[in-house]
Protein backbone atom coordinates (compact mmCIF):
# COMPACT_ATOMS: atom_id res chain seq x y z
CA UNK A 1 0.00 0.00 0.00
CA UNK A 2 2.48 2.38 1.07
CA UNK A 3 4.93 1.72 -2.43
CA UNK A 4 1.72 2.46 -4.29
CA UNK A 5 1.22 5.51 -2.87
CA UNK A 6 4.61 6.53 -2.94
CA UNK A 7 4.81 5.67 -6.59
CA UNK A 8 0.86 7.45 -7.26
CA UNK A 9 2.89 10.79 -5.86
CA UNK A 10 5.65 10.14 -7.75
CA UNK A 11 3.67 10.18 -10.98
CA UNK A 12 2.01 13.44 -9.91
CA UNK A 13 5.65 14.87 -8.85
CA UNK A 14 6.68 13.79 -12.55
CA UNK A 15 3.97 15.97 -14.03
CA UNK A 16 4.46 19.05 -11.78
CA UNK A 17 7.74 18.86 -13.00
CA UNK A 18 7.22 18.92 -16.38
CA UNK A 19 4.71 21.60 -16.23
CA UNK A 20 7.95 23.86 -14.39
CA UNK A 21 9.99 22.86 -16.99
CA UNK A 22 7.39 24.09 -19.77
CA UNK A 23 5.90 27.20 -17.56
CA UNK A 24 8.40 27.63 -14.89
CA UNK A 25 9.91 30.76 -16.49
CA UNK A 26 6.80 32.82 -15.98
CA UNK A 27 7.48 32.11 -12.38
CA UNK A 28 10.67 34.25 -12.51
CA UNK A 29 8.48 37.24 -13.99
CA UNK A 30 7.40 37.30 -10.30
CA UNK A 31 10.01 35.69 -7.97
CA UNK A 32 14.33 36.19 -8.68
CA UNK A 33 15.19 33.17 -6.98
CA UNK A 34 13.07 30.78 -9.64
CA UNK A 35 15.68 31.08 -12.57
CA UNK A 36 18.72 29.14 -10.20
CA UNK A 37 15.64 25.91 -9.77
CA UNK A 38 14.09 26.50 -13.49
CA UNK A 39 17.27 27.05 -16.16
CA UNK A 40 18.75 23.47 -14.70
CA UNK A 41 14.99 22.03 -14.89
CA UNK A 42 14.61 23.17 -18.11
CA UNK A 43 17.88 22.22 -19.73
CA UNK A 44 17.20 18.60 -18.09
CA UNK A 45 14.10 18.52 -19.87
CA UNK A 46 15.34 19.41 -23.25
CA UNK A 47 18.21 17.28 -23.27
CA UNK A 48 15.68 14.45 -22.27
CA UNK A 49 13.59 15.52 -25.31
CA UNK A 50 16.41 16.17 -27.73
CA UNK A 51 18.88 13.10 -26.84
CA UNK A 52 15.94 10.72 -26.15
CA UNK A 53 17.53 10.12 -22.69
CA UNK A 54 15.79 8.06 -19.88
CA UNK A 55 14.66 10.04 -16.91
CA UNK A 56 15.18 8.27 -13.39
CA UNK A 57 12.15 9.35 -12.18
CA UNK A 58 10.86 6.94 -14.12
CA UNK A 59 12.71 3.95 -12.78
CA UNK A 60 12.36 4.87 -9.62
CA UNK A 61 8.02 4.63 -9.80
CA UNK A 62 8.81 1.63 -11.37
CA UNK A 63 10.65 0.21 -8.78
CA UNK A 64 7.92 1.02 -6.67
CA UNK A 65 5.31 -0.31 -8.71
CA UNK A 66 7.15 -3.44 -8.39
CA UNK A 67 7.13 -3.35 -4.37
CA UNK A 68 3.84 -2.68 -4.32
CA UNK A 69 3.65 -5.94 -6.28
CA UNK A 70 1.77 -3.83 -9.58
CA UNK A 71 3.73 -4.20 -12.98
CA UNK A 72 5.98 -1.23 -13.79
CA UNK A 73 5.93 0.02 -17.12
CA UNK A 74 8.84 -0.57 -19.86
CA UNK A 75 8.39 3.22 -21.42
CA UNK A 76 9.29 6.58 -19.91
CA UNK A 77 6.93 8.66 -18.04
CA UNK A 78 5.64 10.75 -20.99
CA UNK A 79 4.93 7.32 -23.47
CA UNK A 80 2.97 6.02 -20.29
CA UNK A 81 1.03 8.53 -19.10
CA UNK A 82 1.30 11.92 -21.22
CA UNK A 83 1.30 10.61 -24.93
CA UNK A 84 -2.04 9.06 -24.45
CA UNK A 85 -3.79 12.39 -23.50
CA UNK A 86 -2.23 14.97 -25.39
CA UNK A 87 0.26 13.70 -27.90
CA UNK A 88 -0.94 12.38 -31.18
CA UNK A 89 -1.15 8.23 -31.62
CA UNK A 90 1.75 8.72 -34.53
CA UNK A 91 4.44 11.02 -32.73
CA UNK A 92 7.56 10.90 -34.61
CA UNK A 93 11.11 11.49 -33.19
CA UNK A 94 11.13 14.80 -35.57
CA UNK A 95 8.25 15.45 -33.96
CA UNK A 96 9.37 15.34 -30.43
CA UNK A 97 12.15 17.37 -31.60
CA UNK A 98 9.75 20.17 -32.07
CA UNK A 99 8.64 19.77 -28.39
CA UNK A 100 11.65 20.24 -27.26
CA UNK A 101 11.79 23.56 -29.48
CA UNK A 102 8.71 25.05 -28.34
CA UNK A 103 10.09 24.36 -24.70
CA UNK A 104 13.10 25.97 -25.90
CA UNK A 105 11.02 28.96 -27.58
CA UNK A 106 8.57 29.69 -24.93
CA UNK A 107 11.87 29.59 -21.75
CA UNK A 108 13.86 31.76 -24.05
CA UNK A 109 11.32 34.30 -24.78
CA UNK A 110 10.62 34.79 -21.16
CA UNK A 111 14.06 34.81 -20.06
CA UNK A 112 15.34 37.43 -22.51
CA UNK A 113 12.30 39.65 -21.81
CA UNK A 114 13.44 39.05 -17.70
CA UNK A 115 17.19 39.88 -18.97
CA UNK A 116 16.35 42.66 -20.75
CA UNK A 117 13.65 43.83 -17.91
CA UNK A 118 16.57 43.23 -14.70
CA UNK A 119 19.11 45.54 -17.54
CA UNK A 120 17.00 48.52 -17.58
CA UNK A 121 16.44 48.52 -13.71
CA UNK A 122 20.14 48.54 -13.77
CA UNK A 123 20.69 51.63 -15.74
CA UNK A 124 18.15 53.59 -13.44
Amino acid sequence: MLYRLAADGLVLFHLLFIVFVLFGGLLALKWRSVPYWHVPAAAWGMAVEFFHLPCPLTDWENNMRHGAEQTGYASGFIEHYIWPVIYPTGLTPSMQLGLGAVVLMINGVVYLWLFQRMKLRRMR
